[in-house]
């Protein structure tokens, strides 16, 4: 009777632990927003001027904001997609530079290329936060100071692409 008890029990948390794994309660945040960009106060990358971003997003005009740091792997990875949608001129792409090292940045762009129409820091992250990123690399699309779309992790061919469809 014993034995028959614990295959009774060991049937019983392996079906519960079956169907919790069935059932994902994971959270995947929702990529296609329209939400009203976040305004912010930064510094140029290169000049270290003081920018309001109200003075950067200009209405009918479309924008990438690509969030990324020479420290991370991924964006070394997506960095050729950006220089191929860089020669598009249909897009401003926006670089926001995020919790890194300035003379390691600037290397990073020396060697991979540079394609930002213009780059701005953000040392503590708080930026990036406003925006809803959860990390690096990350992009928003925004046209008439709306995120229209949100891009986690880094650019691809597919994502590219994607993109130039919406910027038509």
């Amino acid at each position: 009777m014993l034995p028959f008890s614990v295959f009774i029990i060991f049937v019983i948390i392996f079906f519960i632990f079956y169907k919790a794994l069935e059932d994902s309660k994971l959270y995947t945040p929702d990529v296609n927003i329209k939400k009203e960009m976040p305004v912010f106060n930064t510094k140029e990358f290169f000049s270290g001027e003081n920018v309001k971003s109200s003075n950067i997003f200009k209405l009918d005009k479309i924008y990438l904001l690509n969030i990324w740091s020479s420290w991370c792997v991924p964006c070394r990875q997506e960095h050729p997609f950006l220089m191929n949608l860089n020669l598009d001129n249909k897009v401003n792409i926006i670089g926001l530079n995020y919790k890194d090292n300035f003379k390691n940045a600037k290397n990073f762009l020396k060697e991979l290329g540079n394609p930002y129409k213009e780059i701005f820091i953000d040392l503590d992250g708080t930026i990036a936060i406003e925006w809803g990123a959860y990390g690096v690399p990350e992009s928003f699309l925004v046209y008439n100071n709306e995120i229209i779309k949100k891009y986690i992790g880094p650019l691809n061919q597919e994502l590219v692409d994607e993109i130039k469809l919406l910027i038509k």
